[in-house]
């Protein structure tokens, strides 16, 4: 492979490795093919034996990650990209219980922006939904499996990622591992000259840290290229002279503000919260989230998670994992740490994550469609009238938790766009009319 060529797929799989925050759109034509039309079975991607040059999505090529191809890489991360292993254990898989609804397809409701009434069957496509799961009082009410996935397949968790992290940390802090409120540089020593250096624990926990770092994939001067770069599982380029991985990019990264008054979103900063919980733990994140949440949950599938060269785990976004599984982190949300009538940790996590973080600093970030809402721990905290509290990744990946009605969603998506600006005002409404239909019952 040619210099050229290395540096380029080197950015490349940088940028994979920061689908959970993407910030614009990466994706071409994406109002071209709905979702049935992108679907990657119908476009025939990876198909054949060998597969003919033109349906091939694989290393070195510079997009695949792009809309269509898009729908097919999700369910196929592990093969584009080195992985570490989230072990279910060897123990028997705790069957979740049915009660299958047909009437939830017909639910109507109103989008956001005041478009025409719509049924929840007709999102799914509209959001170009590649799985859905509804779990109520416990048992699965709706399931669905679309474009690339299979109830036997795993996609790509992306930002749900942060989340995950956020309730490992959350349970250290309530279990007394972890002491929220000292600065990072008094646990990692290596980030003392960095922004992270003087910050909180919390403050990284709740991304309100003051970071001199720009995600804005327009400019190619940003951080995000130098961040990519460093993040990439392969060789370095000849003459590379940067940063090895997540944790010697997080010490470079230099303090812009205050820390505490303004929220912003960061990948980073989960990138430190996950190198905090290592230190403090002894054990990479991969291996802690098994130890701790994975084979104690009755899971039916192990998990895996991206690394960089070095092998850390990708705690912004590396996660894939099967639709039901993440219907299971929903329920011991849901049930204050309970599932299978173990307890996998202390309620009070729970009361602190839904309690959100602080809403004059999320405000500042101008979230139209989160207006009123707060981030505490990596999760995002509507504060609506059911208290429904949410992990939420690009391109439409969602566990939606809404304690009111006992009610857990889970989505994977392929939206052509990245940013969840662009789906929330079908998904959100949706999500509520499903709601108060449950309640009903």
């Amino acid at each position: 492979m040619s210099h050229l060529a290395r540096n380029s797929l080197v950015v490349l799989i940088g940028v994979l490795a920061l689908l959970a925050n993407l910030g614009n759109t990466l994706v071409q034509a994406s109002n071209q093919l709905d979702a049935e039309e992108s679907d990657p079975k119908k476009l025939d991607w990876m198909m054949g034996f060998p597969p003919p040059p033109d349906k091939l999505i694989m290393q070195p090529e510079s997009d695949f990650f792009s809309f269509p191809k898009l729908r097919w890489t999700v369910c196929h991360i592990q093969e584009l990209m080195p992985t570490k292993l989230v072990s279910r254990g060897i123990g028997t898989p705790v069957p979740l219980e049915y009660a299958i609804d047909d009437g939830i397809d017909a639910v109507t409701f109103t989008p956001m922006d005041g478009g025409k009434a719509m049924t929840w069957k007709e999102s799914l496509s509209a959001n170009y939904t590649d799985g859905i799961l509804i779990l109520h009082k416990g048992r699965v009410v709706y399931e669905k499996y679309f474009g690339c996935l299979d109830e036997m397949g795993k996609h790509a968790a992306m930002s749900m990622t942060k989340s995950i992290t956020g309730l490992l940390a959350e349970m250290l802090v309530v279990e007394g591992q972890l002491d929220d409120t000292v600065t990072v540089s008094s646990i990692i020593p290596e980030l003392k000259d960095s922004a992270f250096g003087s910050a909180t624990v919390r403050q990284v926990m709740d991304m309100t840290t003051a970071l001199d770092y720009s995600e804005d994939y327009s400019n190619p001067k940003a951080d995000i290229w130098a961040y990519s770069k460093a993040a990439s599982p392969l060789p370095k380029p000849r003459g590379y002279e940067g940063p090895n991985g997540y944790f010697e990019y997080l010490q470079s990264v230099k303090q812009e503000g205050v820390h505490g008054e303004a929220f912003g979103y960061r990948t980073i900063n989960t990138d430190a919260l996950g190198w905090i919980i290592s230190k403090v733990t002894g054990k990479n994140l991969a291996h802690l989230l098994s130890n701790r949440i994975w084979s104690r949950m009755g899971a039916e599938q192990d998990g895996y998670m991206t690394v960089d060269a070095k092998g850390t785990p990708f705690a912004g976004g590396g996660l894939s994992a099967g639709m039901r599984d993440l219907g299971r982190i929903g329920l011991l949300m849901l049930n204050d740490g309970k599932i299978n009538g173990q307890r996998l940790f202390p309620k009070e996590v729970m009361e602190n994550i839904r309690a959100g973080g602080d809403k004059k600093a999320f405000a500042q970030a101008g979230y139209k469609t989160l207006k009123g809402g707060s981030y505490h721990s990596m999760w995002w905290v509507l504060h609506n009238k059911h208290g429904a509290f949410a992990a939420r990744g690009v391109h439409g990946q969602t566990i939606y938790i809404d304690p009111t009605a006992e009610m857990v969603i889970v989505r994977f998506a392929s939206f052509p766009t990245a940013k969840n600006a662009q789906i929330d005002p079908t998904s959100l409404p949706a999500y509520q009319s499903v709601a108060k239909y449950l309640m009903k019952e």
